[in-house]
């Protein structure tokens, strides 16, 4: 079945080649240089430049708050996502955009399931996971979630203080044992 990988940026090379992923979704600051992992090629990458605020940046110089043309991008990379080998998605640490990013991912692969099972999931994989509000909530926008997904972030709570290197797993779909 196939899987997400999330991981802080630190770690991008080592869990695409310890999970085989050849697909990757960088969500970074713009500027914030890093090299894409050579089992990864160009044209299955997407690197979107927003900086990890749940607020609109107006004010801000220099600060990209995610914003509905991001997460479109998302909803279409990671619905040409193959599923035959892992998606790696990552952001700085780890802990933020990037798994508000892998539950979009998974609510666009597999668009019948429960928020709240598909949150506790990601909780389950991941104990320090403090999806980026904005995101979500743009996120279920976009998918027609009507709420949903931002009920099911709030409900699993802010995670634990995480150090940037705890890396996760979690399957984008429901316990049904397939895949979409």
């Amino acid at each position: 079945m196939p899987m997400i990988v999330v991981a802080p940026l630190a770690r991008i090379a080592e869990m695409a080649v310890r999970h085989g992923a050849r697909d990757m979704l960088s969500l970074l600051a713009k500027g914030q240089d890093f090299h894409r992992p050579g089992v990864i090629a160009a044209d299955r990458h997407l690197t979107i430049d927003m900086n990890d605020i749940s607020f609109a940046a107006k004010n801000e110089p220099g600060l990209i708050a995610p914003d509905a043309l991001h997460v479109e991008r998302i909803i279409d990379f990671t619905g040409r996502w193959s599923r035959e080998t892992p998606l790696l998605v990552h952001c700085w640490m780890g802990v933020s955009r990037s798994p508000a990013a892998a539950l979009i991912a998974a609510l666009t692969v597999a668009p019948e399931q429960d928020e709240m099972a598909l949150a506790a999931r990601l909780r389950a994989a991941s104990p320090f996971a403090t999806p980026n509000a904005r995101l979500v909530e743009l996120g279920d926008a976009a998918l027609g979630r009507g709420g949903r997904l931002v009920k099911a972030v709030k409900a699993i709570g802010r995670g634990a203080d995480a150090d940037g290197n705890a890396p996760f797993v979690f399957s984008p779909f429901p316990d049904t044992g397939q895949a979409a």
